[in-house]
């Protein structure tokens, strides 16, 4: 999986120690060739910086790139690209031509998808935060690994025991216990063995190891963070971070241009810029709350509507004329209401995406920085509540509030409450997660590579008919690198929020409700490996060279992906304890069941009659049916029609309640002791690196005491000034 040296020959190590440029102590650096001692991208960098520093006009304000660029005085600027990425000779044979050539070959091709990424030479090129941003990508996706291979486990234990589970035999076997109609009008009563499928796949994932597999991850979510910081570490060592400071930044020309009356002194720089007053600034801020909460209000209204799609549709696939859609209209429902879900997700994304950048504008950042953090908190506060309050709805409201036979609860007095499944509520659940997250990447992975390919397609198109600038071109390489750059894709002008929000919806979808889908690891991982070089191939080919930046870690995304730990840990215990079945087979199997006062036993053996248990008694004719059968079973605890109490709820149903909030509490404080405890035990920084940084402190100062001793003698002897033996 290591990339071989031989095949990246500009960056073997070297005996020097390396540290951040000094112009005022260059006679310590070894400069062997001043057109090669900076990098590429550390040269895009300095004539950035100049750029946005040259006055165009007389004038305060006149000065700056980006304000030409604002003003349409320019249409683009861009570092170009170092020459083309492909070669008519292999690189094993003739060598790379140029780095972007070297990048293609052993990092944007598909033949390498198994190796490591080449971060050193992505830094070189594209600037520390990308590299720091693929850096994260990659140990992510490698963290991904252990955690697939347990949830794979987890679904093959489910998959051998699916047959042999005493729920699922009972289900399948009963072909006397009749089952309450599904709506009122139409539906006919059912016998419980009609849903054996549904009881068989649900077994897949409600099982024994959905318990270890939720914890495993949380302790998992936390084991990544944590590794991740002493990576980080290791990265700002080796790329010269860890004594820069980010520059003072310069102000947004929209800042400037909207509060350029009022001014202030900088306290840093000490001279005076636009200042926005704090009645302003919380006037905008209060606004953006606002239009924050009405776009989730909207969410929300369209959970409702799918909720109602969902009780429709139940209504139409319990009395359908085909027999198949009658016997699984739980399967129908769900996939229905998921597909109808997963099309209003991604157009409301697109309606977020405007919105949030409406609502960053109009707060008027100060910097570029605080304009990027403030647009990715809204995005992902947006895309994650629009994609998981169905999920949340599914996980934690279904089949609640339905009510019983005869009382049952209706939305407007019109359609019933949708009720869970003899077997539980879990598939659902697991339904919703698998094709939403299977669609979601397909979606996203067509995007970042499809349509900018069709895009760079017509660009080119356009220029071969002289629809660029009228010229027509007929061959490519006459072209200026310039100007074959600019037909390329620009980056978006929001940077890397896009790639980071997608991967910490990801991380979401795969650490929150992982109870109900132990495979969401898996497709993660798969999706991550093509995610890496899809991302390589689209910096490589597809876009154009983005201007190179500067940054010690992955910023607000880091801050997030620690508040999804925490809510992923809460999350599944209300899965575990309030969604699945695991609860109340385990009070069943050790207060009510065969087993009890009888010792150790298997547990299939403990939950026989089980289902029975399960299922409360309804009399129809109480409702004057004139159907063949009297009596009708419900998934509830509650007492049947001939006891002095009809229909309350049983002890067996309090019990159950109790057992519920007593597993919440304990694996909450579980699992959160755990987590602490590891991240108190794994150092941000490992303590060879911590050696090694005060190994080369030591060092540094000594060479730099000589260097400087030696210096000062050289100038004394060519001034002819008398040596004396002591330090000046």
């Amino acid at each position: 999986m290591k990339l071989d040296k031989e095949a990246l020959p500009d960056l073997e190590e070297t005996d020097c120690y390396t540290a951040p440029f000094s112009r005022a102590r260059m006679h310590h650096f070894t400069i062997n060739n001043r057109e090669t001692f900076f990098s590429n991208s550390t040269r895009s960098r300095i004539v950035h910086h100049v750029l946005q520093r040259t006055k165009y006009e007389d004038g305060k304000s006149k000065m700056g790139i980006n304000r030409l660029l604002g003003n349409n005085t320019y249409e683009a600027a861009f570092p170009p690209h170092e020459g083309g990425y492909k070669s008519r000779h292999p690189i094993k044979t003739h060598g790379a031509q140029n780095h972007r050539h070297l990048l293609y070959e052993r990092w944007a091709r598909w033949g390498i998808w198994y190796k490591y990424q080449p971060l050193d030479l992505i830094r070189r090129y594209f600037g520390e935060k990308i590299g720091l941003y693929f850096a994260w990508l990659g140990w992510y996706t490698g963290m991904l690994i252990p955690a697939a291979l347990v949830g794979v486990f987890v679904f093959l234990y489910g998959l051998f025991t699916m047959d042999s589970s005493q729920v699922s035999k009972e289900i399948c076997e009963d072909n006397t216990t009749i089952m309450c109609p599904m709506c009122e009008e139409t539906c006919k009563p059912w016998t419980l063995s009609d849903s054996c499928v549904f009881a068989k796949v649900t077994r897949l994932f409600d099982n024994g190891g959905t318990v270890f597999f939720a914890i495993f991850m949380a302790i998992w979510a936390t084991v990544f963070l944590e590794f991740w910081k002493r990576r980080r570490a290791e990265l700002t060592y080796d790329w010269d971070l860890i004594d820069w400071e980010e520059e003072e930044e310069e102000l947004r020309p929209q800042f400037e241009a909207k509060y350029s009356r009022v001014e202030r002194v900088n306290p840093i720089s000490g001279k005076p810029e636009p200042f926005q007053p704090f009645s302003d600034k919380l006037s905008r801020l209060m606004v953006s709350v606002s239009g924050i909460f009405f776009m989730i209000s909207l969410v929300l209204t369209a959970v409702f509507a799918v909720v109602v799609f969902r009780l429709i549709a139940m209504e139409k696939f319990a009395s359908f004329n085909w027999d198949f859609i009658q016997k699984n209209w739980q399967f129908a429902t769900s996939g229905t209401g998921v597909c109808i879900n997963f099309m209003i997700i991604m157009s409301l994304n697109v309606v977020y995406e405007k919105v949030a950048y409406l609502l960053t504008n109009l707060e008027h950042p100060r910097t570029e920085s605080e304009w990027e953090n403030s647009f990715a908190l809204k995005m992902f506060l947006f895309q994650f509540v629009n994609l998981n309050s169905s999920t949340f709805y599914i996980a934690f409201f279904l089949g609640r509030f339905a009510g019983r036979p005869g009382s049952y609860n209706k939305l407007f007095n019109r359609w019933r409450l949708e009720e869970c499944h003899p077997s539980g509520c879990l598939i659902d659940l697991c339904l919703q997660m698998g094709v939403i997250m299977f669609f979601k990447q397909i979606w996203n992975n067509f995007m970042e590579l499809g349509y900018p390919l069709l895009q760079n397609w017509w660009s080119r198109r356009k220029m071969k008919k002289g629809g660029s600038g009228g010229q027509n071109v007929e061959n490519k390489t006459q072209l200026p690198q310039w100007d074959k750059d600019w037909n390329l894709q620009p980056m978006n002008a929001h940077g890397l929020v896009d790639e980071y929000l997608e991967m910490v919806l990801q991380f979401g979808f795969t650490t929150i409700f992982v109870a109900a889908f132990p495979l969401a690891p898996l497709l993660a991982l798969l999706n991550n490996i093509i995610e890496i070089r899809l991302d390589a191939y689209k910096f490589v080919t597809q876009w154009r060279r983005p201007m190179p930046a500067r940054a010690t870690d992955i910023g607000i995304w880091h801050g997030i992906l620690e508040g999804i730990g925490v809510l992923a840990v809460i999350t599944n215990a209300f899965v575990i304890a309030i969604t699945s079945d695991y609860i109340p087979r385990f009070v069943y199997a050790f207060k009510y069941g065969p087993c009890v006062d009888k010792g150790p036993h298997h547990a299939d053996e403990c939950l026989q009659g089980y289902m029975n248990s399960s299922l409360s008694v309804f009399d129809m004719w109480e409702l004057k049916n004139s159907s063949q059968f009297r009596y009708c079973r419900y998934r509830d605890y509650r007492a049947p029609p001939w006891s002095l109490a009809p229909y309350e709820f049983t002890l067996q149903f309090w019990h159950v309640l109790a057992a519920r909030l007593a597993f919440i509490i304990v694996f909450e404080h579980l699992v959160f002791g755990i987590k602490s405890f590891i991240a108190y035990l794994i150092p941000d920084i490992p303590k060879d690196l911590c050696d090694r940084m005060r190994r080369e402190k030591y060092l540094m100062q000594e060479m730099m005491y000589e260097a400087e001793l030696e210096h000062l003698q050289k100038e004394r002897k060519k001034n002819g000034r008398r040596y004396h033996h002591e330090w000046p």
